[in-house]
This record gives structure tokens, C-alpha cells and sequence, in this order.
């Protein structure tokens, strides 16, 4: 597994408890977390992907930002998916949520970190079922 840069150690500790599976990796400037088999809610055409997370400069201080996945995300009922992108990486194409953090919710320096985006994705995930 790459580790091409260090994240803040309380991230460390929660991926190596979380995800044993999880790689740093730098792809064209960009620093980027990689974490293999992350479990999908039921609903969707796999039960496990590929996430990667843009792990911006200035973090922990600035927010992570969206979410990316790999193989891409479909649901089973047929109704699509809004706001979604192509995004090259690692040599193929992941699928980008376009989802954000609102002036009710935002980036908390000092508080909110790898662990609580990850909790952010999982409502995105989930709420979706809900929205449409």
C-alpha cells in the first residue's frame, strides 16, 4: 500500500482501525486518500468500491470536499443519480459526487477531520434514497 504523504495522526489511527486498506498517494500535484473495499448501503449495484477522497493543502485547517468512487455508483431502482462527474485517476475513471458542506454544516477546524467526512459520505449515500 502507498503512503506517499502523512496525514494528521488522529486520521492515521482512525484509517489503520477503519480501513487496513487505505493508501496516500500524489497523482498529479494532487494528494489523494484511496480506501479499498468501503461498504455501500444496500440500494446500490455493489456492495463495496473504491473511495478516494482530494486531500487539499492546508488540511486539517481546510475541509475535504466531495467524494469519489470506483466502480461507480448505481441504483437498483433506476432512478439516477444527480450531480455526477468523471474524474480521472490512477490510470482509469472514478465517479465524483458533487456534494458539499452548507453554511448550516460547515468545515470545522479542529473538530472535523477524515473520520467525520466519512460519516458525511455515508448520509450522502443514504440520503439519497431519500431526496428521490
Amino acid at each position: 500500500m502507498k503512503k506517499e504523504f502523512i496525514l494528521p495522526e488522529e486520521d492515521m489511527e482512525f484509517l489503520n482501525e477503519y480501513n487496513s486498506t487505505w493508501e496516500a498517494i500524489i497523482e498529479l500535484r494532487h494528494k489523494w486518500l484511496i480506501l479499498n473495499d468501503y461498504p455501500v448501503p444496500e440500494g446500490y449495484n455493489i456492495k463495496s468500491t473504491v473511495l478516494a477522497l482530494r486531500i487539499d493543502a492546508g488540511y486539517p485547517n481546510s475541509q475535504i470536499d466531495m467524494v469519489y468512487f470506483k466502480p461507480a455508483l448505481i441504483r437498483v431502482d433506476g432512478k439516477p443519480i444527480k450531480a455526477l462527474a468523471n474524474q480521472p485517476l490512477l490510470g482509469t475513471v472514478f465517479q465524483r459526487w458533487s456534494r458539499h458542506r452548507t453554511p448550516l454544516n460547515p468545515w470545522r477546524p479542529g473538530i472535523d477531520n477524515l473520520e467525520t467526512h466519512l460519516l458525511l459520505v455515508n448520509n450522502w449515500m443514504q440520503r439519497e434514497f431519500q431526496i428521490r
